[in-house]
């Protein structure tokens, strides 16, 4: 029988990554999504067969973090060995306006889906595993580099949220003995991103404007330092957790930091570009308190799970750049044909 993995967050650019991941290793995976009006799976379909047709391996349910009766129906239903709570209201300056919400899925949410599963593993019996995302907002305006003893200084609702969930999850690993990691992972981006987050923000401006399709691109803080990745190389050290004979907490990061400045500087220069004539600041993109420098220490990572990066940044910037001109040449082309992409 394969091992059967249940991962919320699926539709998500870590969830989409983590999903291809497994099944290419032989799982089965299941999925949660939330009910929506409008189709919410892109980053999936490419994985997607109809249960009529064939014997799936990605089966999706529907469930929210903020439904805990839902959360263990599903449960029951999938009998999963491997859990990945990846769900979550994630955009650091959203958080601000949506305070309440934010804690209620990123914390509290993460409460139920553990309440969850531990009813889980004491009715089942099973000795299910399970992985929380964490995240580096959560040592905010703590010293660089920061690695698994660094303290956390959250900086903004989310983070602080984030800190709630890792701390729950700690607790139901020292109080009851389950397999629960803790994954701090540091920035971490790809072509599947979010266009509202500010790496794809920059990439796909800088395609749209070359092809003449924008004008101009506005940010707020250049000077944040953040210590980007690849999402494919993480969902593999979030796997590697599971794979353990303990549950621990481990730092994910490339232990380089770059500056929203210098990747706005290589994506621009991609497209030979002088990003100066282009980029202008909108106060409105500020966050009420700003989180200058993140950089992480992975020794632990490598250490113990074998674990390293692939794709540096110049890479990251380059394959992000190369999707999202491609997408602006095919949004010119039904532009100029007279179509207009819904």
């Amino acid at each position: 029988m394969p091992v059967k993995a249940l991962i919320t967050g699926i539709t998500g650019q870590d969830g989409s990554y983590l999903a291809d991941f497994l099944l290419a290793k032989g799982y089965e995976v299941h999925g949660v999504v939330r009910r929506a009006s409008t189709f919410n799976t892109g980053r999936i379909e490419h994985l997607y067969q109809d249960v009529h047709e064939n014997k799936p391996g990605l089966r999706l349910h529907y469930g929210d973090l903020a439904d805990g009766s839902a959360l263990r129906h599903v449960l029951e239903r999938v009998q999963p060995d491997e859990i990945y709570n990846l769900a979550a209201q994630s955009h650091v300056r959203i958080s601000f306006d949506q305070s309440e919400y934010t804690a209620d899925i990123v914390a509290t949410g993460t409460l139920r889906l553990l309440e969850a599963f531990r009813d889980y593993v004491d009715k089942s019996g099973k000795a299910a595993k399970f992985y929380q995302a964490g995240s580096s907002e959560m040592f905010g305006a703590a010293a660089p580099p920061q690695d698994e003893n660094t303290s956390f200084h959250p900086r903004s609702p989310y983070a602080c949220a984030k800190v709630a969930a890792h701390w729950y999850a700690r607790n139901m690993r020292e109080s009851y003995g389950l397999f629960v990691a803790n994954g701090i992972l540091f920035n971490h981006e790809s072509e599947r991103r979010g266009e509202t987050f500010v790496t794809r923000k920059i990439t796909r401006a800088v395609g749209r404007i070359k092809e003449g399709l924008q004008e101009k691109l506005y940010l707020g803080n250049l000077d944040a330092k953040r210590d980007w990745g690849f999402a494919g190389d993480y969902v593999e050290a979030m796997w590697l957790m599971l794979q353990q004979d303990a549950a621990d907490d481990y730092v994910v990061a490339t232990g380089e930091s770059h500056s929203v400045r210098e990747f706005i500087e290589v994506a621009f220069g991609h497209a030979d570009l002088d990003w100066q004539k282009y980029v202008e600041i909108d106060p409105r993109y500020f966050r009420p308190s700003e989180v200058d420098y993140l950089l992480g220490n992975a020794g632990k990572a490598r250490e113990k799970l074998g674990w390293t990066p692939t794709v540096g940044f110049e890479e990251l910037v380059l394959r992000m750049y190369q999707h999202d001109w491609g997408l602006a040449i095919r949004e010119k082309f039904l532009a100029d044909s007279g179509f207009r992409e819904r």
